[in-house]
């Protein structure tokens, strides 16, 4: 029948439709299903800054520390170099006494006063006490020193130097063979039966330290006298505990 035929066709028609229609639609489902599996499956790492490493600074901490104590050592050279330019322009201006007379000056005397900012004076200082010291005019004007201390031990500890006059009376320079240092020596205060302020700059490796003597016809002296020595040395940039009054000692005997 033509009318059945018709309708047969047209129901194959509408079923194929049907069908592609379908096939479309799953291939779509399909297509979406992938991509939320990708999306589900891709996930951007999380930034966790908080665990970022920090950046290694022990090395500035070092160098700061260095720095510090590179300062540290030049602020401390600078005070050094400026305490002896102090030192020395203060012993620049220091002159010896007028009308210094060799032949009093001579004789037997007793170094009651020690006054210096020396590293070995500082470490023994405790352990000092009076010595004695015998200078001997020469017919030339020089002086010839000689130093005695009496030790603990009753052994005595001797010293020699030849002082030799300068163009300025009562100023001598030596060297020292004990010490290797040149000394400029200047008697800068006397009453020769009384008692004698020596003030002495001693120069070893460029380096110069003062190194002031009170010295006393007598064994002891007066607290006028100490707290005189005492000023004079202060002045000439000694540390007041650099200042020592020695106490007396038994005396080595004669040569």
């Amino acid at each position: 029948m033509p009318g059945s035929e018709g309708q047969k066709s047209f129901y194959n028609a509408e079923e194929s439709s049907r069908r592609r229609a379908e096939g479309t639609e799953s291939r779509r489902r399909r297509r979406r299903g992938r991509g939320k599996r990708w999306e589900a499956e891709y996930k951007e790492p999380p930034h966790d800054f908080t665990s970022s490493p920090s950046p290694d600074t022990s090395l500035t901490a070092r160098e700061a520390e260095t720095t510090h104590k590179e300062e540290a050592m030049r602020n401390t050279l600078l005070r050094t170099v400026a305490a002896l330019m102090c030192v020395l322009a203060a012993s620049a201006d220091i002159t010896p006494v007028n009308d210094f007379d060799l032949q009093k000056f001579g004789g037997k005397w007793y170094i009651v006063g020690f006054a210096t900012n020396a590293q070995w004076f500082v470490d023994h200082k405790a352990d000092m006490k009076v010595g004695t010291a015998i200078i001997v005019p020469t017919a030339g004007g020089d002086l010839d020193l000689s130093y005695a201390n009496l030790n603990a031990d009753g052994t005595c500890w001797r010293m020699t130097h030849m002082a030799m006059k300068t163009d300025t009376p009562g100023r001598f320079t030596f060297h020292s063979r004990i010490w290797n240092n040149d000394n400029d020596m200047r008697i800068v205060d006397a009453v020769y039966d009384d008692y004698a302020l020596v003030h002495t700059v001693k120069t070893k490796d460029g380096v110069s330290e003062v190194l002031n003597k009170l010295y006393s016809r007598t064994p002891e002296s007066s607290a006028t006298l100490q707290q005189k020595f005492r000023q004079f040395s202060t002045e000439t940039g000694v540390l007041p505990d650099n200042i020592a009054i020695l106490p007396t000692n038994a005396e080595c005997p004669e040569a």
